[in-house]
Parts: C-alpha cells; structure tokens; sequence
C-alpha cells in the first residue's frame, strides 16, 4: 500500500462527498456527532455495497486499509485541476482510472 500525497486531506473529502452520495441515495445520513472511525466505515461499506469500488479482503477490512480506499476513490471522481490532485502519486491513482458513476450520481 503506497502512501499518497495529501492522503488525509483527500479522506476527509471522500467522507464529504461519500455524506452527500448517501444522503442522496436516500440510505442514511452521517451526523456531525458521529465518529470519524464510524463515518470511515460507513462510506467505504455503502461504496462497495454500491460497487463503487472493489473490497478489500476480509483479513484486511482495517481502518489504514479503508481510508486508502477512500483516497483512492475520491482521486478518481475529483477533476484533474482540483487543489488536492496536485500529488503526483495522487495524479498516478487517477491514471488507473474507474469506469464507475462519479459520486454524486444517484444510483
């Protein structure tokens, strides 16, 4: 698992839009008050229910695993010239791409 640069920066905007998808499917919505570990969970979870992105193997359904995945995510639906793709290791995960719907599509 390579780091990515503004990997934090970059979960904290999946669990944004991830917010805003959920609230739009009309499944939950993630409360201020809820923990960051809950909300992490719930984002990543709600996207593989979605297939919106692959799972992670049973054994390694971890916290450091699941925001990777979130940051992996959010890469591929933010626009090249957004401010947190200025990484260039940001840059190579878009470059693998996702032919999934962009996040704020209902499904």
């Amino acid at each position: 698992m390579n780091k990515i640069e503004n990997e934090s920066a970059l979960v904290k905007e999946a669990l944004r839009v991830g917010a805003i998808y959920a609230a739009k499917r009309g499944v939950g919505k993630i409360e201020s008050t809820d923990s960051i570990n809950d909300k992490i969970t719930y984002v990543y979870r709600l996207l593989v229910h979605d297939k919106l992105i692959q799972p992670l193997a049973r054994d390694q359904q971890d916290l450091p695993r699941m925001k990777h995945k979130l940051a992996l995510w959010i890469c591929r639906q933010l626009p090249a010239d957004h401010p947190l793709m200025s990484g260039s290791q940001s840059n190579q995960s878009r470059e693998a791409g996702s032919k999934g719907p962009k996040a704020g599509k209902n499904s």
